[in-house]
């Protein structure tokens, strides 16, 4: 089967959604390191909720980027890990992660310009 992410129809929007979203980026490069636990992956990512963490873990996991291990202990234990191609992704977002950094300043810059201009233009 042929995917056209042109075409309005084609699931590959979806999964660019998923793989776009500021959570599904930062749970990813949280994981790159090995699994981690729900309470690690919230510490580690400043500001996401427990609700959109659970979405979106739940979202990868459907997706085939991540796997969820439940430990039968007590307390329970439930561990998050990336599957092959969530380290396949894990790659790409890393080299993203990376060209942000470092370009961070630039684009500072650039947005400083601009509304420079447009207020000026006022």
């Amino acid at each position: 089967m042929e995917f056209d992410p042109n075409d309005r129809d084609c699931p590959t929007r979806q999964l660019l959604d998923r793989i776009g979203d500021q959570w599904t980026v930062l749970i990813v490069l949280s994981l790159r390191d090995g699994p981690r636990r729900f309470t690690e992956i919230g510490t580690w990512i400043n500001g996401i909720s427990q609700k959109v963490l659970s979405q979106t873990l739940r979202s990868l996991v459907r997706d085939g980027m991540l796997t969820r291990t439940a430990y039968a202990e007590v307390p329970p234990r439930v561990e998050y890990a990336l599957t092959p191609l969530g380290h396949n992704l894990a790659e790409t977002v890393t080299y993203l992660d990376r060209w942000a950094r470092e370009h961070m300043g630039e684009v500072l810059a650039a947005r400083a310009e601009f509304d420079q201009v447009k207020a000026a233009a006022r």
